[in-house]
Protein backbone atom coordinates (compact mmCIF):
# COMPACT_ATOMS: atom_id res chain seq x y z
CA UNK A 1 0.00 0.00 0.00
CA UNK A 2 2.79 2.44 0.92
CA UNK A 3 4.52 1.82 -2.41
CA UNK A 4 1.37 2.77 -4.32
CA UNK A 5 0.53 5.73 -2.07
CA UNK A 6 3.29 8.13 -3.14
CA UNK A 7 2.71 7.83 -6.92
CA UNK A 8 -0.99 8.34 -6.25
CA UNK A 9 -0.24 11.56 -4.32
CA UNK A 10 2.02 12.78 -7.10
CA UNK A 11 -0.72 12.05 -9.64
CA UNK A 12 -3.34 13.84 -7.47
CA UNK A 13 -1.07 16.87 -7.15
CA UNK A 14 -0.60 16.91 -10.93
CA UNK A 15 -4.38 16.70 -11.49
CA UNK A 16 -4.97 19.56 -9.02
CA UNK A 17 -2.34 21.73 -10.66
CA UNK A 18 -3.83 21.08 -14.11
CA UNK A 19 -7.26 22.05 -12.77
CA UNK A 20 -5.94 25.30 -11.36
CA UNK A 21 -5.56 24.20 -7.72
CA UNK A 22 -2.42 25.03 -5.80
CA UNK A 23 -0.41 21.85 -5.35
CA UNK A 24 0.45 22.92 -1.80
CA UNK A 25 -2.45 24.76 -0.14
CA UNK A 26 -1.30 25.66 3.38
CA UNK A 27 -1.65 28.51 5.84
CA UNK A 28 1.23 30.98 6.02
CA UNK A 29 3.57 31.55 8.92
CA UNK A 30 2.31 35.11 9.44
CA UNK A 31 -0.90 35.04 7.43
CA UNK A 32 -3.97 32.95 8.16
CA UNK A 33 -7.34 32.43 6.46
CA UNK A 34 -10.42 31.91 8.64
CA UNK A 35 -13.93 30.89 7.61
CA UNK A 36 -17.39 31.01 9.16
CA UNK A 37 -19.43 28.95 9.72
CA UNK A 38 -17.24 26.02 10.70
CA UNK A 39 -19.64 23.51 9.12
CA UNK A 40 -20.06 24.49 5.48
CA UNK A 41 -23.26 23.61 3.66
CA UNK A 42 -23.80 23.83 -0.09
CA UNK A 43 -26.07 26.71 -1.05
CA UNK A 44 -25.30 28.82 2.03
CA UNK A 45 -22.97 31.83 2.44
CA UNK A 46 -19.43 31.42 3.74
CA UNK A 47 -17.56 34.36 5.27
CA UNK A 48 -13.78 34.59 4.78
CA UNK A 49 -11.29 36.62 6.77
CA UNK A 50 -7.57 36.65 5.98
CA UNK A 51 -5.37 38.10 8.73
CA UNK A 52 -1.68 38.98 8.41
CA UNK A 53 0.96 40.30 10.79
CA UNK A 54 3.51 40.80 8.01
CA UNK A 55 2.03 43.20 5.43
CA UNK A 56 -1.22 44.67 4.05
CA UNK A 57 -3.27 42.20 2.01
CA UNK A 58 -4.49 43.08 -1.46
CA UNK A 59 -6.58 40.24 -2.95
CA UNK A 60 -8.52 37.08 -2.15
CA UNK A 61 -8.86 34.46 -4.89
CA UNK A 62 -11.37 31.60 -4.98
CA UNK A 63 -10.55 28.50 -7.03
CA UNK A 64 -13.76 26.56 -7.72
CA UNK A 65 -14.13 22.77 -8.17
CA UNK A 66 -13.64 23.17 -11.94
CA UNK A 67 -10.27 24.86 -11.33
CA UNK A 68 -11.40 28.32 -12.39
CA UNK A 69 -10.04 31.27 -10.41
CA UNK A 70 -12.32 34.11 -9.27
CA UNK A 71 -11.29 37.38 -7.63
CA UNK A 72 -13.50 37.95 -4.60
CA UNK A 73 -14.96 41.33 -3.74
CA UNK A 74 -13.19 42.31 -0.54
CA UNK A 75 -13.14 44.80 2.30
CA UNK A 76 -9.72 45.65 3.71
CA UNK A 77 -8.06 47.57 6.47
CA UNK A 78 -4.72 49.17 5.65
CA UNK A 79 -3.99 51.46 8.60
CA UNK A 80 -2.26 49.12 11.00
CA UNK A 81 -1.42 45.68 12.29
CA UNK A 82 -2.82 43.15 12.02
CA UNK A 83 -4.01 43.58 8.46
CA UNK A 84 -7.22 41.90 7.35
CA UNK A 85 -9.12 41.22 4.15
CA UNK A 86 -12.70 39.95 4.26
CA UNK A 87 -15.10 38.57 1.68
CA UNK A 88 -18.22 36.46 1.39
CA UNK A 89 -19.04 33.60 -0.98
CA UNK A 90 -22.80 33.72 -1.41
CA UNK A 91 -23.71 30.98 -1.90
CA UNK A 92 -21.03 28.31 -1.88
CA UNK A 93 -21.69 25.37 -4.17
CA UNK A 94 -20.84 21.74 -3.58
CA UNK A 95 -17.38 20.35 -4.14
CA UNK A 96 -13.84 21.27 -3.22
CA UNK A 97 -12.62 24.90 -3.19
CA UNK A 98 -9.41 26.74 -2.39
CA UNK A 99 -9.04 30.30 -1.11
CA UNK A 100 -5.74 32.09 -1.59
CA UNK A 101 -4.71 35.48 -0.20
CA UNK A 102 -2.06 37.66 -1.80
CA UNK A 103 -0.16 40.86 -1.12
CA UNK A 104 0.90 42.71 -4.26
CA UNK A 105 0.85 39.48 -6.26
CA UNK A 106 2.70 37.36 -3.71
CA UNK A 107 0.80 34.40 -2.23
CA UNK A 108 0.84 34.48 1.58
CA UNK A 109 -1.63 31.74 2.55
CA UNK A 110 -4.03 29.18 1.12
CA UNK A 111 -6.94 27.25 2.62
CA UNK A 112 -9.22 24.51 1.38
CA UNK A 113 -13.00 24.81 1.82
CA UNK A 114 -15.44 21.96 1.34
CA UNK A 115 -18.93 20.94 2.40
CA UNK A 116 -19.10 19.55 5.88
CA UNK A 117 -17.11 20.21 9.04
CA UNK A 118 -14.00 22.19 8.07
CA UNK A 119 -12.56 21.69 11.54
CA UNK A 120 -10.82 24.12 13.88
CA UNK A 121 -7.25 25.18 14.09
CA UNK A 122 -5.41 23.94 17.17
CA UNK A 123 -6.95 26.06 19.95
CA UNK A 124 -3.95 27.86 21.46
CA UNK A 125 -3.70 31.53 22.42
CA UNK A 126 -0.70 32.18 20.15
CA UNK A 127 0.02 35.13 17.86
CA UNK A 128 -2.19 33.62 15.14
CA UNK A 129 -5.27 33.62 17.37
CA UNK A 130 -4.37 36.97 18.96
CA UNK A 131 -4.20 38.50 15.46
CA UNK A 132 -7.57 36.94 14.59
CA UNK A 133 -9.06 38.31 17.82
CA UNK A 134 -7.72 41.75 16.98
CA UNK A 135 -9.07 41.69 13.41
CA UNK A 136 -12.44 40.45 14.67
CA UNK A 137 -12.66 43.36 17.13
CA UNK A 138 -11.72 45.91 14.48
CA UNK A 139 -14.32 44.72 11.98
CA UNK A 140 -17.05 44.50 14.61
CA UNK A 141 -16.83 48.16 15.61
CA UNK A 142 -15.69 49.68 12.33
CA UNK A 143 -17.52 52.49 10.60
CA UNK A 144 -16.91 55.72 8.68
CA UNK A 145 -14.46 58.01 10.45
CA UNK A 146 -16.85 60.96 10.42
CA UNK A 147 -19.82 59.04 11.87
CA UNK A 148 -20.80 58.52 15.48
CA UNK A 149 -20.73 54.72 15.89
CA UNK A 150 -22.92 53.64 18.80
CA UNK A 151 -25.34 50.87 19.79
CA UNK A 152 -27.93 50.47 22.59
CA UNK A 153 -26.05 47.36 23.75
CA UNK A 154 -23.66 44.72 22.42
CA UNK A 155 -26.56 42.53 21.26
CA UNK A 156 -27.28 44.21 17.88
CA UNK A 157 -23.56 44.14 17.07
CA UNK A 158 -23.15 40.41 17.73
CA UNK A 159 -26.39 39.56 15.93
CA UNK A 160 -25.31 41.33 12.73
CA UNK A 161 -23.11 39.20 10.42
CA UNK A 162 -21.94 42.40 8.71
CA UNK A 163 -20.26 43.38 11.97
CA UNK A 164 -19.65 40.05 13.66
CA UNK A 165 -17.56 37.66 11.58
CA UNK A 166 -18.33 34.88 14.11
CA UNK A 167 -22.11 35.32 13.88
CA UNK A 168 -23.70 31.86 14.27
CA UNK A 169 -20.34 30.33 13.32
CA UNK A 170 -21.05 27.21 15.42
CA UNK A 171 -24.03 26.42 13.20
CA UNK A 172 -26.44 26.38 16.17
CA UNK A 173 -28.18 29.71 15.48
CA UNK A 174 -26.54 30.55 18.79
CA UNK A 175 -26.43 34.33 18.37
CA UNK A 176 -30.13 34.78 17.73
CA UNK A 177 -31.05 34.54 21.41
CA UNK A 178 -27.76 35.64 22.92
CA UNK A 179 -28.06 38.11 25.84
CA UNK A 180 -25.17 40.58 25.64
CA UNK A 181 -25.43 43.56 27.97
CA UNK A 182 -22.00 43.97 29.60
CA UNK A 183 -21.16 47.20 31.39
CA UNK A 184 -17.82 49.03 31.38
CA UNK A 185 -15.74 46.57 33.43
CA UNK A 186 -17.41 43.46 32.00
CA UNK A 187 -17.06 44.56 28.38
CA UNK A 188 -13.53 43.30 27.51
CA UNK A 189 -14.13 40.05 29.41
CA UNK A 190 -17.36 39.41 27.53
CA UNK A 191 -15.62 39.94 24.18
CA UNK A 192 -12.73 37.67 25.16
CA UNK A 193 -14.91 34.84 26.47
CA UNK A 194 -17.26 35.09 23.47
CA UNK A 195 -14.31 34.73 21.09
CA UNK A 196 -13.00 31.80 23.15
CA UNK A 197 -16.42 30.12 22.98
CA UNK A 198 -16.61 30.42 19.19
CA UNK A 199 -13.04 29.19 18.64
CA UNK A 200 -12.67 26.42 21.22
CA UNK A 201 -10.20 28.35 23.37
CA UNK A 202 -9.78 28.62 27.14
CA UNK A 203 -10.42 31.87 29.00
CA UNK A 204 -9.50 33.12 32.45
CA UNK A 205 -10.42 35.69 35.09
CA UNK A 206 -9.79 36.66 38.69
CA UNK A 207 -11.77 38.23 41.49
CA UNK A 208 -10.13 41.51 42.54
CA UNK A 209 -10.80 44.16 45.17
CA UNK A 210 -10.97 47.88 44.40
CA UNK A 211 -7.77 48.84 46.19
CA UNK A 212 -7.48 51.86 48.46
CA UNK A 213 -6.25 55.45 48.37
CA UNK A 214 -2.67 54.22 48.75
CA UNK A 215 -2.71 50.84 47.06
CA UNK A 216 -3.89 49.48 43.67
CA UNK A 217 -6.36 46.59 43.57
CA UNK A 218 -5.13 43.08 44.28
CA UNK A 219 -6.62 39.83 43.02
CA UNK A 220 -7.22 36.23 44.01
CA UNK A 221 -5.79 33.23 42.19
CA UNK A 222 -6.85 32.78 38.60
CA UNK A 223 -9.83 30.77 37.38
CA UNK A 224 -9.11 29.11 34.03
CA UNK A 225 -12.12 27.76 32.16
CA UNK A 226 -11.57 25.03 29.57
CA UNK A 227 -15.23 24.23 28.93
CA UNK A 228 -14.98 25.38 25.29
CA UNK A 229 -11.66 23.76 24.37
CA UNK A 230 -12.02 21.57 21.27
CA UNK A 231 -15.80 21.45 21.74
CA UNK A 232 -18.88 22.88 20.08
CA UNK A 233 -20.70 24.24 23.12
CA UNK A 234 -24.35 25.39 23.02
CA UNK A 235 -25.53 28.85 24.00
CA UNK A 236 -26.93 27.64 27.33
CA UNK A 237 -23.45 26.66 28.52
CA UNK A 238 -21.93 29.97 27.44
CA UNK A 239 -24.70 31.89 29.22
CA UNK A 240 -23.99 30.12 32.52
CA UNK A 241 -20.24 30.67 32.31
CA UNK A 242 -20.65 34.24 31.12
CA UNK A 243 -22.89 35.10 34.07
CA UNK A 244 -20.33 33.71 36.51
CA UNK A 245 -17.65 35.75 34.80
CA UNK A 246 -19.68 38.97 34.86
CA UNK A 247 -20.46 38.46 38.56
CA UNK A 248 -16.76 38.01 39.38
CA UNK A 249 -15.07 40.93 37.60
CA UNK A 250 -15.35 44.66 38.25
CA UNK A 251 -13.48 47.91 37.68
CA UNK A 252 -10.60 46.93 39.97
CA UNK A 253 -9.49 44.20 37.54
CA UNK A 254 -8.11 46.68 35.04
CA UNK A 255 -6.43 49.01 37.55
CA UNK A 256 -4.02 46.49 39.07
CA UNK A 257 -0.39 47.55 39.59
CA UNK A 258 1.70 47.50 36.42
CA UNK A 259 4.37 45.22 37.92
CA UNK A 260 1.96 42.79 39.58
CA UNK A 261 2.00 39.12 38.54
CA UNK A 262 -1.48 38.31 39.86
CA UNK A 263 -3.44 40.09 37.14
CA UNK A 264 -5.69 39.42 34.16
CA UNK A 265 -3.97 42.15 32.14
CA UNK A 266 -0.37 43.23 31.69
CA UNK A 267 1.04 46.62 30.58
CA UNK A 268 2.42 47.27 27.11
CA UNK A 269 5.02 49.61 25.64
CA UNK A 270 3.73 52.66 23.81
CA UNK A 271 4.41 51.36 20.31
CA UNK A 272 1.90 51.34 17.48
CA UNK A 273 2.91 47.87 16.31
CA UNK A 274 2.05 46.54 19.78
CA UNK A 275 -1.21 48.39 20.51
CA UNK A 276 -3.51 46.22 18.40
CA UNK A 277 -7.30 46.41 18.34
CA UNK A 278 -8.50 44.43 21.35
CA UNK A 279 -5.94 46.06 23.65
CA UNK A 280 -7.66 47.62 26.66
CA UNK A 281 -7.11 51.05 28.15
CA UNK A 282 -7.75 51.17 31.90
CA UNK A 283 -8.00 54.67 33.30
CA UNK A 284 -7.01 55.50 36.91
CA UNK A 285 -10.61 55.59 38.10
CA UNK A 286 -11.94 52.32 36.75
CA UNK A 287 -13.24 53.10 33.28
CA UNK A 288 -12.15 50.69 30.54
CA UNK A 289 -12.00 51.13 26.77
CA UNK A 290 -11.14 48.58 24.07
CA UNK A 291 -9.01 49.76 21.14
CA UNK A 292 -10.63 49.16 17.76
CA UNK A 293 -8.80 50.98 14.97
CA UNK A 294 -5.86 53.14 13.93
CA UNK A 295 -6.50 55.67 11.17
CA UNK A 296 -3.38 56.94 9.43
CA UNK A 297 -2.46 60.61 9.36
CA UNK A 298 -2.69 62.22 5.92
CA UNK A 299 -1.83 65.62 4.52
CA UNK A 300 -5.50 66.59 4.86
CA UNK A 301 -6.49 65.01 8.17
CA UNK A 302 -4.93 64.03 11.49
CA UNK A 303 -4.51 60.43 12.53
CA UNK A 304 -7.03 58.83 14.87
CA UNK A 305 -6.95 56.07 17.45
CA UNK A 306 -10.46 54.70 18.04
CA UNK A 307 -11.75 52.70 21.00
CA UNK A 308 -15.15 51.53 22.20
CA UNK A 309 -16.56 51.37 25.69
CA UNK A 310 -19.68 50.18 27.46
CA UNK A 311 -21.67 52.33 29.85
CA UNK A 312 -23.66 51.32 32.95
CA UNK A 313 -26.83 51.51 30.83
CA UNK A 314 -25.19 48.88 28.55
CA UNK A 315 -24.85 51.24 25.58
CA UNK A 316 -21.76 50.89 23.40
CA UNK A 317 -20.01 53.88 21.83
CA UNK A 318 -16.91 54.58 19.78
CA UNK A 319 -14.47 57.18 21.13
CA UNK A 320 -11.37 58.97 19.80
CA UNK A 321 -8.16 59.05 21.77
CA UNK A 322 -7.74 62.39 23.52
CA UNK A 323 -7.44 63.75 27.02
CA UNK A 324 -11.22 63.93 27.39
CA UNK A 325 -11.79 60.18 27.00
CA UNK A 326 -8.48 58.49 27.88
CA UNK A 327 -7.89 59.82 31.38
CA UNK A 328 -4.36 59.34 32.66
CA UNK A 329 -2.79 60.11 36.03
CA UNK A 330 0.00 58.73 38.16
CA UNK A 331 -1.75 57.92 41.41
CA UNK A 332 -1.03 55.43 44.17
CA UNK A 333 -4.42 53.75 43.90
CA UNK A 334 -4.10 52.42 40.33
CA UNK A 335 -1.86 51.12 37.58
CA UNK A 336 -3.50 52.74 34.54
CA UNK A 337 -2.68 52.53 30.86
CA UNK A 338 -2.74 50.27 27.81
CA UNK A 339 -2.84 46.58 28.69
CA UNK A 340 -3.31 43.18 27.04
CA UNK A 341 -4.92 39.99 28.30
CA UNK A 342 -2.36 37.76 29.99
CA UNK A 343 -2.02 34.71 27.68
CA UNK A 344 -2.92 31.17 28.71
CA UNK A 345 -0.38 28.44 27.89
CA UNK A 346 -0.56 24.82 29.05
CA UNK A 347 -3.43 25.62 31.39
CA UNK A 348 -1.61 28.43 33.21
CA UNK A 349 -1.09 32.16 32.78
CA UNK A 350 2.31 33.38 31.65
CA UNK A 351 4.43 35.23 34.21
CA UNK A 352 5.76 38.72 33.52
CA UNK A 353 9.17 37.52 32.33
CA UNK A 354 7.50 35.21 29.79
CA UNK A 355 5.15 37.82 28.35
CA UNK A 356 5.46 39.29 24.86
CA UNK A 357 5.96 43.07 24.93
CA UNK A 358 5.71 43.43 28.71
CA UNK A 359 6.65 46.98 29.80
CA UNK A 360 5.98 49.24 32.80
CA UNK A 361 7.14 52.39 30.97
CA UNK A 362 3.70 54.03 31.27
CA UNK A 363 4.13 54.15 35.05
CA UNK A 364 7.11 56.50 34.72
CA UNK A 365 5.28 59.09 32.60
CA UNK A 366 3.61 62.30 33.67
CA UNK A 367 0.22 62.98 32.03
CA UNK A 368 1.81 65.52 29.68
CA UNK A 369 4.50 63.01 28.66
CA UNK A 370 1.92 60.24 28.21
CA UNK A 371 -0.31 62.30 25.93
CA UNK A 372 2.66 63.68 23.98
CA UNK A 373 3.94 60.16 23.24
CA UNK A 374 0.52 58.96 22.10
CA UNK A 375 -0.04 61.95 19.86
CA UNK A 376 3.33 61.26 18.24
CA UNK A 377 2.22 57.67 17.55
CA UNK A 378 -1.08 58.84 16.11
CA UNK A 379 0.45 61.73 14.16
CA UNK A 380 4.09 60.82 13.42
CA UNK A 381 4.48 63.82 11.07
CA UNK A 382 3.40 66.25 13.77
CA UNK A 383 0.05 67.89 14.33
CA UNK A 384 -1.47 70.59 12.18
CA UNK A 385 -2.83 72.94 14.84
CA UNK A 386 -6.05 73.74 12.97
CA UNK A 387 -6.76 70.09 12.19
CA UNK A 388 -5.93 69.07 15.76
CA UNK A 389 -8.27 71.71 17.20
CA UNK A 390 -11.11 70.62 14.92
CA UNK A 391 -10.53 66.96 15.88
CA UNK A 392 -10.66 67.94 19.56
CA UNK A 393 -13.91 69.80 19.03
CA UNK A 394 -15.36 66.83 17.14
CA UNK A 395 -14.39 64.50 19.98
CA UNK A 396 -16.16 66.76 22.50
CA UNK A 397 -19.30 66.85 20.34
CA UNK A 398 -19.23 63.04 20.19
CA UNK A 399 -19.11 62.92 23.99
CA UNK A 400 -22.04 65.32 24.19
CA UNK A 401 -24.07 63.23 21.74
CA UNK A 402 -23.33 60.13 23.80
CA UNK A 403 -24.53 61.98 26.90
CA UNK A 404 -27.79 62.85 25.12
CA UNK A 405 -28.54 59.12 24.89
CA UNK A 406 -27.49 58.46 28.48
CA UNK A 407 -29.81 61.16 29.78
CA UNK A 408 -32.62 59.87 27.56
CA UNK A 409 -32.21 56.42 29.13
CA UNK A 410 -32.81 57.97 32.55
CA UNK A 411 -35.90 59.75 31.27
CA UNK A 412 -37.22 56.49 29.85
CA UNK A 413 -36.92 54.90 33.30
CA UNK A 414 -39.27 57.51 34.78
CA UNK A 415 -41.65 57.43 31.80
CA UNK A 416 -42.08 53.72 32.48
CA UNK A 417 -43.13 54.45 36.06
CA UNK A 418 -39.77 54.38 37.81
CA UNK A 419 -39.66 55.89 41.29
CA UNK A 420 -37.07 58.21 42.84
CA UNK A 421 -33.64 56.60 42.63
CA UNK A 422 -31.67 56.28 45.84
CA UNK A 423 -28.35 58.14 45.80
CA UNK A 424 -25.32 56.51 47.47
CA UNK A 425 -23.06 58.43 49.83
CA UNK A 426 -19.65 59.95 49.15
CA UNK A 427 -17.35 58.40 46.56
CA UNK A 428 -19.86 55.54 46.12
CA UNK A 429 -21.71 57.75 43.62
CA UNK A 430 -19.06 56.61 41.12
CA UNK A 431 -19.24 52.90 41.98
CA UNK A 432 -22.53 51.27 42.83
CA UNK A 433 -25.20 48.99 41.39
CA UNK A 434 -28.84 49.23 40.46
CA UNK A 435 -30.72 52.18 38.92
CA UNK A 436 -28.18 54.76 40.15
CA UNK A 437 -25.41 53.00 38.24
CA UNK A 438 -27.66 52.57 35.20
CA UNK A 439 -28.96 56.12 34.88
CA UNK A 440 -26.71 58.56 36.77
CA UNK A 441 -23.71 60.08 35.00
CA UNK A 442 -21.11 61.26 37.57
CA UNK A 443 -18.13 59.53 35.93
CA UNK A 444 -19.21 60.54 32.44
CA UNK A 445 -19.87 64.13 33.48
CA UNK A 446 -16.49 64.43 35.19
CA UNK A 447 -14.87 63.21 31.96
CA UNK A 448 -17.03 65.70 30.07
CA UNK A 449 -15.84 68.58 32.29
CA UNK A 450 -12.25 67.47 31.69
CA UNK A 451 -12.99 67.40 27.96
CA UNK A 452 -14.37 70.95 28.07
CA UNK A 453 -11.24 72.11 29.88
CA UNK A 454 -9.04 70.48 27.24
CA UNK A 455 -10.89 72.28 24.43
CA UNK A 456 -10.83 75.62 26.22
CA UNK A 457 -7.09 75.32 26.88
CA UNK A 458 -6.21 74.14 23.37
CA UNK A 459 -4.96 77.55 22.10
CA UNK A 460 -2.69 77.75 25.16
CA UNK A 461 -1.43 74.22 24.42
CA UNK A 462 -0.20 75.37 21.01
CA UNK A 463 1.95 78.02 22.67
CA UNK A 464 3.19 75.73 25.46
CA UNK A 465 4.09 72.75 23.24
CA UNK A 466 5.02 74.19 19.82
CA UNK A 467 7.12 71.10 19.04
CA UNK A 468 3.92 69.00 18.87
CA UNK A 469 2.76 71.20 15.99
CA UNK A 470 6.12 71.60 14.21
CA UNK A 471 6.18 75.28 15.23
CA UNK A 472 8.75 77.63 16.65
CA UNK A 473 7.98 79.62 19.79
CA UNK A 474 7.46 82.74 17.68
CA UNK A 475 5.20 81.14 15.09
CA UNK A 476 3.26 79.37 17.85
CA UNK A 477 2.05 82.70 19.23
CA UNK A 478 0.61 83.64 15.85
CA UNK A 479 -1.01 80.23 15.44
CA UNK A 480 -2.42 80.47 18.97
CA UNK A 481 -4.21 83.67 17.99
CA UNK A 482 -5.57 82.01 14.86
CA UNK A 483 -6.84 79.02 16.86
CA UNK A 484 -8.57 81.34 19.33
CA UNK A 485 -10.44 82.98 16.45
CA UNK A 486 -11.31 79.59 14.97
CA UNK A 487 -12.52 78.39 18.38
CA UNK A 488 -14.84 81.38 18.80
CA UNK A 489 -16.31 80.73 15.37
CA UNK A 490 -16.76 76.94 15.44
CA UNK A 491 -18.25 76.60 18.92
CA UNK A 492 -21.22 78.67 17.79
CA UNK A 493 -21.66 76.50 14.68
CA UNK A 494 -21.40 73.01 16.22
CA UNK A 495 -24.61 72.02 17.98
CA UNK A 496 -26.40 69.14 19.66
CA UNK A 497 -30.10 68.49 20.30
CA UNK A 498 -31.88 66.94 23.27
CA UNK A 499 -35.53 66.17 24.03
CA UNK A 500 -37.07 68.30 26.79
CA UNK A 501 -39.46 66.85 29.37
CA UNK A 502 -42.41 67.74 27.15
CA UNK A 503 -40.87 65.89 24.21
CA UNK A 504 -39.91 69.00 22.27
CA UNK A 505 -36.42 69.21 20.77
CA UNK A 506 -34.07 71.84 22.15
CA UNK A 507 -30.85 72.84 20.43
CA UNK A 508 -27.66 73.87 22.20
CA UNK A 509 -24.47 75.13 20.62
CA UNK A 510 -21.11 74.08 22.01
CA UNK A 511 -20.63 77.72 23.01
CA UNK A 512 -23.78 77.59 25.16
CA UNK A 513 -22.68 74.29 26.72
CA UNK A 514 -19.23 75.66 27.54
CA UNK A 515 -20.88 78.67 29.19
CA UNK A 516 -22.84 76.20 31.35
CA UNK A 517 -19.80 74.13 32.33
CA UNK A 518 -20.34 74.70 36.05
CA UNK A 519 -23.91 73.33 35.78
CA UNK A 520 -22.50 69.91 34.85
CA UNK A 521 -20.94 69.76 38.31
CA UNK A 522 -24.50 69.07 39.54
CA UNK A 523 -26.08 67.60 36.40
CA UNK A 524 -25.51 63.89 36.94
CA UNK A 525 -28.55 63.06 39.10
CA UNK A 526 -31.27 61.26 37.06
CA UNK A 527 -33.91 62.32 39.60
CA UNK A 528 -33.62 65.83 38.16
CA UNK A 529 -35.47 66.73 34.99
CA UNK A 530 -33.61 66.62 31.70
CA UNK A 531 -33.54 70.44 31.50
CA UNK A 532 -31.63 70.69 34.80
CA UNK A 533 -29.24 67.99 33.64
CA UNK A 534 -28.42 70.12 30.58
CA UNK A 535 -27.91 73.27 32.67
CA UNK A 536 -31.07 75.22 31.83
CA UNK A 537 -31.59 78.27 34.05
CA UNK A 538 -34.75 78.63 36.09
CA UNK A 539 -37.16 81.14 34.58
CA UNK A 540 -36.14 80.55 30.96
CA UNK A 541 -38.28 79.09 28.18
CA UNK A 542 -36.02 76.04 28.11
CA UNK A 543 -36.56 75.40 31.83
CA UNK A 544 -40.36 75.86 31.72
CA UNK A 545 -41.06 72.18 30.89
CA UNK A 546 -39.15 70.91 33.97
CA UNK A 547 -41.39 69.27 36.60
CA UNK A 548 -39.16 66.73 38.36
CA UNK A 549 -36.44 67.50 40.87
CA UNK A 550 -34.02 65.53 43.01
CA UNK A 551 -34.88 65.41 46.72
CA UNK A 552 -33.41 68.21 48.84
CA UNK A 553 -31.24 65.76 50.76
CA UNK A 554 -29.64 64.62 47.50
CA UNK A 555 -29.04 68.22 46.41
CA UNK A 556 -27.22 68.78 49.71
CA UNK A 557 -25.12 65.67 49.13
CA UNK A 558 -24.19 66.85 45.64
CA UNK A 559 -23.32 70.32 46.88
CA UNK A 560 -21.01 68.82 49.52
CA UNK A 561 -18.94 67.00 46.87
CA UNK A 562 -19.24 69.59 44.10
CA UNK A 563 -15.56 70.49 44.35
CA UNK A 564 -14.68 67.03 42.98
CA UNK A 565 -16.29 68.04 39.71
CA UNK A 566 -15.17 71.66 39.81
CA UNK A 567 -11.56 70.52 40.20
CA UNK A 568 -12.13 67.51 37.88
CA UNK A 569 -10.39 65.21 40.36
CA UNK A 570 -12.09 62.02 41.36
CA UNK A 571 -11.75 61.23 45.08
CA UNK A 572 -9.69 58.38 46.48
CA UNK A 573 -11.58 55.40 47.77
Amino acid sequence: MKIAFYPAMILLGWIFSQAGFASSCVQGDQTHIWIAPQVVKAGTPVRIMAVSTSKPLTELLLIDPQGETHALKTTANTDGMPWRLTAQIDPLGSGHYQVEVKAQGKSLACREIFNGDNGREKPVWNETYEAFYSAWIEQMFDGPVDENVSFPSLEPVLRDPEHNFLHNSLGLQEDNGLPATPDCADFPYFLRSYFAWKNGLPFSYRSCNRGSATKPPSCTSVTIKTDFVQKTVPLATFKVLSRRLMDAVQSGNGRTALASEETDFYPLPLKREVLWPGTIYADPYGHVLVLTKWVDQTSNSPGILFAVDAQPDNSIGRKRFWEGTFLFANIASAGPGFKAFRPIANNRLLSNDELPNYSTEQGALSPDEFYAQLYKLINPDGLNAKQAYEATLTALVEQLETRVKSVENGEAYFHKGGSTIKMPNGAAIFETIGPWEDFSTPSRDMRLIIAMNVLLKFPEKVARYPELFNLTAESARQVQSEIEQLHNKLITERKIKYARSNGETWELSVAEILARKSAFEMGYNPNDCVEVRWGAEEGTEEYASCHRHAPAAQINQMTAVREWFRDAKRPSR
